[in-house]
């Protein structure tokens, strides 16, 4: 039986959800599918280094060997030959992680959620970089916190920054390896410095992690979460050196810390795909990311460098950029007096996208800042997409 011309509903929102806001970048990347697009916008792995061939076979081989236990509900702290393997590859001689420390998330963005769900109250202070990524903004703008902005400079985060603002802070969140979205990386000695202030206040600090393995040069800096295990929540991923369609992360802490998350996770969503978690395990138990990882830095190397000779080729003066030694982005800051949002529309006309800076910055946005991708885009179009930017800018000079 069917109603006849039933009342529609008046939809009443929480509180909590009136807040909610879409990702800047995820109404960008809805341009960016038009494939005449030259986008520099997504923060996505270039689809060239995904080892389909290797988890086609690790799907097989799981499915054959252990298909029932696969296909059948997990444990919710994740699947324990995958955190053992998690927790070896953290441990140094003066630092060593447990398997109980370990917690698998479905991608990253769940443990910044979880992160938030258990650690932020309404009006709770939480440290943030200046800029910062956007996603951890998002997710732990959904618990109301007061945004506190620390300093960065081209080093990194600026510890005394974090000592000037830090007292009484929920969390401090950092990325310490070509941040999301400046790429710069912080020194040695700021995260040893960094480290020690936070254990000093008292201040859990979130190490998120998600680049780190990219390196174009040397080998990769130290886990600030060996030289603090007791106060660092470390955070990894396998979206960047697998694939980020299998959406598997993971969050190491004290265990008193990652039993309430795992708590937390529980009214989520249960637990994390146990085939997803046992296929990354049988891609990677035998040291296949020791041999995948540096094909992907060979390549983001190359097209890094050819996006940073096109910008000082066709960038005018006035305008500056970082020059990251790994991950996935440049950072650009334009004269005071051009908008990043009002550089898009026209770039867009011109079949070029990138993501204007303001929305990464938790409190006063500096609108004449932008962030440029070049993993997904071969040099002869970034010298293409850059040189149309650099007409754009030289117009607004």
């Amino acid at each position: 039986m069917k109603l006849e011309n039933p009342s529609p509903i008046q939809w009443k929102f929480s509180h909590r959800a009136e807040q909610l806001q879409s990702s800047a970048i995820r109404e960008i990347l809805k341009i960016t599918m038009r494939p005449e697009v030259i986008s520099f916008a997504g923060g996505l792995p270039s689809p060239e280094t995904f080892p389909v061939d290797r988890m086609r076979a690790a799907f097989d081989a799981v499915l054959t060997r252990s298909g029932k236990v696969a296909l059948q509900y997990g444990p919710t702290d994740g699947y324990a030959p995958l955190r053992e393997f998690i927790a070896d590859s953290l441990s140094t001689d003066g630092a060593k992680i447990l398997p109980e420390q370990v917690m698998m998330v479905s991608g990253s963005q769940q443990g910044l959620d979880l992160l938030g769900k258990v650690l932020i109250d309404e009006g709770s202070k939480v440290l943030v970089e200046t800029p910062s990524y956007l996603g951890a903004l998002q997710a732990f703008s959904v618990y109301q916190p007061t945004f506190e902005s620390v300093d960065m400079d081209e080093h990194g985060l600026v510890p005394a920054s974090v000592a000037a603002k830090g007292a009484g802070a929920r969390l401090l969140y950092a990325l310490p390896n070509f941040q999301n979205p400046t790429g710069r990386t912080l020194s040695v000695e700021r995260r040893y410095e960094l480290v020690d202030i936070c254990a000093r206040l008292g201040v859990p600090l979130v190490e998120d992690n998600p680049y780190g393995d990219l390196c174009y040069t040397g080998e990769p800096l130290p886990k600030m979460l060996t030289m603090n295990p007791g106060g660092v929540i470390y955070m990894g991923s396998f979206s960047k050196v697998l694939t980020p369609g299998i959406r598997l992360g993971y969050v190491v802490g004290p265990v008193p810390l990652i039993r309430k998350l795992e708590q937390a996770k529980q009214a989520t969503d249960l637990h994390t795909s146990q085939l997803t978690q046992m296929v990354v395990h049988e891609v990677i138990k035998d040291g296949f990311l020791n041999e995948h990882i540096p094909t992907i830095r060979d390549l983001y190397s190359k097209q890094c460098a050819a996006m940073l000779e096109a910008l000082g080729k066709y960038f005018p003066a006035g305008v500056t950029w970082t020059r990251p030694e790994g991950g996935m982005f440049i950072w650009v800051t334009l004269p005071k007096h051009i908008d990043a949002n009002q550089l898009l529309a026209a770039a867009i006309e011109q079949n070029v996208a990138f993501v204007p800076g303001g929305p990464f910055y938790a409190n006063e946005a500096e609108t004449n800042t932008l962030r440029l991708s070049f993993v997904t885009v071969p040099p002869a179009k970034i010298n293409e997409g850059v040189e149309k930017l650099g007409k754009l800018i030289k117009a607004k000079l």
